[in-house]
């Protein structure tokens, strides 16, 4: 949906429905897709976030098939989760979301794969004046990349050069947008500065494109922040206990460009105790993992690859703060002792709405299947229109 004043596109992350298959994407859009757009969206084209896996991206019919699919149900691309390369519902997927990463080539012809498809769907850059956007993993999971980081900004200008001979070809510009995440590569906003400021906004960086594109120094210099930025997932910002507007600053004083933001609540624990660990325990599951920060009184934050690590520290933790990487209904508040982050969602979208900052915004609570009942309860089509009547009603 394009909203009013400038702020952008917004729609909702098909990764809360299986995709792994370019069957099942046909069953998504044309089941809970085409549903939520006649209940909001009957007489407009309505914006989807596309998810591809590898296998359904790989499909030589992939691109015409959605191309005409969107045509005749009046969808709108704009924007693709190319974050989870493999299965992403049903089996566990922990560590495993982040492989392969941007070290290697796996990870670089998929996302030209995706970038490919995007350019059948979207519009030419001179109609709308506005970048497709593909949201990616951070680098990869820390403890695989640090000390890579030349390798994977390697990888990373590899994308750029293609995305800039898909433009040349197509006339479709698509912009990647690095999501920073607990415990990977790029986790916070001052990593995200450090890393484009020492290996991707660079003259080397710069030089490096220009060789493998064709272009002059001064035109892949702008090349760069135009093919390459941020996916700021407002979940993983406040599980990080990082400020929206601290983010914000930081990332213009820098120069980077939000290509894209994922609107998304954590669950939060503001003073843990017994009934709040018994809780927490409930949001426990076997697929996804629940990166867990704890902040204890001195300020110091303590933490935990899973929830159930977290959890292992028994009543020594009580009286802490915890932000745990679970994506909760926005407009579902947990009850006391337990809450959510939504009223740093809640500040972020504000801001956007009195100075956008991103042209595209993506609703991403894909945790349905594997919610406790107080927070699930209701179908998973009901769910994602009450968090887009949510998110609408903030962005006036």
């Amino acid at each position: 949906m394009r909203l009013p004043g400038g702020r952008g596109t917004l729609g909702y992350c098909l990764n809360v429905h299986p995709t792994q298959t370019l069957a099942e994407v046909r069953a998504a859009l044309l089941g809970p897709v085409r549903t939520i757009k006649r209940r909001l969206c009957p007489d407009y084209p309505f914006a989807v976030g596309l998810r591809l896996s590898a296998q359904a991206a790989a499909q030589p019919e992939a691109a015409a098939q959605l191309a005409a699919l969107f045509r005749d149900e009046g969808f709108a691309a704009y924007t693709m989760n190319g974050f989870p390369y493999g299965p992403f519902h049903g089996v566990p997927v922990k560590e495993a979301v982040y492989e392969p990463d941007w070290t290697t080539p796996d990870r670089l012809a998929y996302t030209l794969d995706l970038a490919a498809i995007m350019a059948a769907l979207v519009p030419t850059w001179e109609a709308t004046r506005e970048a497709a956007t593909i949201s990616t993993v951070p680098g990869g999971f820390a403890p695989r990349t640090r000390g890579r980081e030349a390798a994977v900004a390697d990888g990373l200008l590899h994308a750029a050069a293609g995305l800039v001979r898909l433009e040349r070809e197509t006339g479709r510009r698509i912009a990647l947008a690095l999501e920073p995440e607990p415990f990977c590569l790029l986790e916070t906003t001052a990593d995200a500065v450090a890393f484009f400021g020492n290996h991707l906004f660079t003259p080397a960086a710069a030089k490096r494109l220009a060789a493998l594109t064709g272009l002059g120094a001064d035109e892949a210099a702008d090349a760069l922040p135009r093919h390459l930025g941020l996916c700021l997932d407002a979940c993983h910002m406040a599980v990080m206990f990082e400020e929206p507007e601290a983010t914000l600053a930081a990332l213009a004083a820098a120069g980077i460009p939000i290509h894209k933001m994922q609107v998304s609540a954590a669950l939060r624990i503001p003073r843990l105790d017994a009934d709040a660990r018994r809780r927490a325990a409930a949001f426990q599951d076997g697929v996804y993992l629940h990166q867990t920060m704890a902040r204890g009184a001195g300020g110091a934050v303590l933490p935990s690859l899973d929830l159930p690590q977290a959890l292992a520290r028994g009543a020594a933790a009580d009286g802490e703060e915890w932000r745990i990487h679970v994506h909760v209904p926005l407009f579902a508040e947990p009850a006391p002792p337990l809450a959510s982050t939504a009223d740093s969602l809640e500040r972020l979208l504000v801001l956007h709405r009195n100075r956008p900052f991103t042209p595209h915004l993506e609703v991403e609570t894909y945790t349905w299947s594997v919610l406790p009942q107080e927070l699930g309860g209701i179908s998973v089509t009901e769910g994602i229109e009450k968090e887009l009547r949510w998110v609408l009603q903030r962005l006036g």
